[in-house]
C-alpha cells in the first residue's frame, strides 16, 4: 500500500469509493483473464500483484468511508 501511495501520491483521496469499487472489479476481471490464459501475461503484472492492488483499493475505500463517518 505504501508503494502504491508513493507512486500515485494521495490521488486516491480524490476518488469516489464507487470508482475504487470499479477498479477492484477490473482487477478481478484481469485475474480471471490471467487464469483463463494459464497464468501467462505479456505485459501486465501477475495474479499476486492484482490481488495486492485489490487489497490496497479496499483499504483506501475503508479509510475514505471511515473519514466520511467522522466528518
Amino acid at each position: 500500500m505504501m508503494d502504491k501511495n508513493h507512486d500515485y501520491g494521495e490521488a486516491w483521496r480524490e476518488m469516489r469509493v464507487s470508482s475504487m469499487t470499479d477498479l477492484i472489479l477490473m482487477k478481478l476481471l484481469r485475474i480471471k483473464q490471467i487464469e483463463d490464459n494459464s497464468g501467462s501475461t505479456l505485459i501486465s503484472e501477475g495474479v499476486d500483484a492484482n490481488y495486492a492492488d485489490i487489497i490496497n483499493y479496499a483499504v483506501f475505500a475503508l479509510i475514505k468511508l471511515e473519514e466520511k463517518k467522522i466528518n
